[in-house]
C-alpha cells in the first residue's frame, strides 16, 4: 500500500528522475510558447520544481542564479541559455504574479498504453485566455454602477437648486373674467329653485300669575 506516500517515483531512480525534471524544465523555458506536451503525472512533478525556479528568478542576483544552476543539471550550455531566458524574459513577464506561473491542460489519453496526456505552460505566455479573461472583467456589478452614477445626481443637484417655498407664487385664477361672461350671456346662468321661507316660530305667551 502506498499510504501517506505522495512522491511520486516515476518509476525511475533519484539520479534518472532530476536528470529528467531538469531537461523538462530546460525544454519549457527554451521553447517558443512556453509550453510542452507530457504525461499528467511528469507534468505535476515538473510543477513543482519549475514554479520555485520562477520565484528566485524575480529577484536578480548572483545567489539566485546560483541556486536556479544547481538545479538545471545538465548541459552548461543549455542551462546557461535557459537560466538567461529565464532571469531576462521570464522574470519580467510574470513579475505582477504572486505564484501559479504553470497551467496544465489535459488532451486525452494516449494510444498504446493509455497514459493520461496533458500539456504545461506558463500562464502569462497565453494570449487567448489572456484576452478571454480581460473580456469576462469589463462586466459592472450594481455596486459599481451605482458608484458610478452618484457624481452625476450631485453635479446636477448642484446645477439646478431647488427652490424656495417662499419664492413659489401660484398663478391667480381669472375669477373675474368668468364672472363677467356668465352674466353677459343670457340663459347661461344655472337655474336654482326658489325655496319658500320658513315661517317664523310661533311666540310663546307669557304665563300669568293666578
Amino acid at each position: 500500500m502506498r499510504h501517506n506516500k505522495k512522491f511520486n517515483h516515476l518509476g525511475r531512480t533519484s539520479s534518472h528522475r532530476n536528470a529528467m525534471l531538469a531537461n523538462m524544465c530546460v525544454s519549457l523555458i527554451m521553447s517558443p510558447n512556453k509550453r510542452i506536451f507530457t504525461t499528467v503525472a511528469k507534468a505535476k512533478a515538473l510543477k513543482k520544481v519549475i514554479e520555485p525556479m520562477i520565484t528566485k528568478s524575480k529577484e536578480d542576483t548572483t545567489h539566485s542564479r546560483r541556486l536556479v544552476f544547481q538545479d538545471l543539471k545538465i548541459n552548461s550550455n543549455q542551462t546557461k541559455a535557459a537560466i538567461t531566458e529565464l532571469f531576462q524574459n521570464i522574470s519580467q513577464k510574470v513579475a505582477d504574479r504572486p505564484g501559479g506561473y504553470t497551467r496544465i491542460i489535459k488532451t486525452g489519453n494516449r494510444l498504446g498504453d493509455n497514459a493520461s496526456m496533458c500539456f504545461i505552460e506558463l500562464v502569462d505566455y497565453n494570449e487567448n485566455m489572456l484576452k478571454e479573461k480581460k473580456a469576462a472583467s469589463k462586466g459592472r456589478t450594481r455596486r459599481s454602477k451605482k458608484a458610478a452614477d452618484q457624481p452625476e445626481t450631485a453635479a446636477k443637484g448642484a446645477a439646478a437648486p431647488k427652490a424656495k417655498a417662499k419664492d413659489v407664487v401660484a398663478p391667480e385664477a381669472p375669477v373675474v373674467e368668468e364672472v363677467e361672461a356668465l352674466e353677459a350671456a343670457p340663459g347661461s346662468l344655472p337655474v336654482v329653485d326658489e325655496v319658500a321661507p320658513e315661517a317664523p316660530a310661533a311666540e310663546e305667551k307669557p304665563k300669568t300669575e293666578e
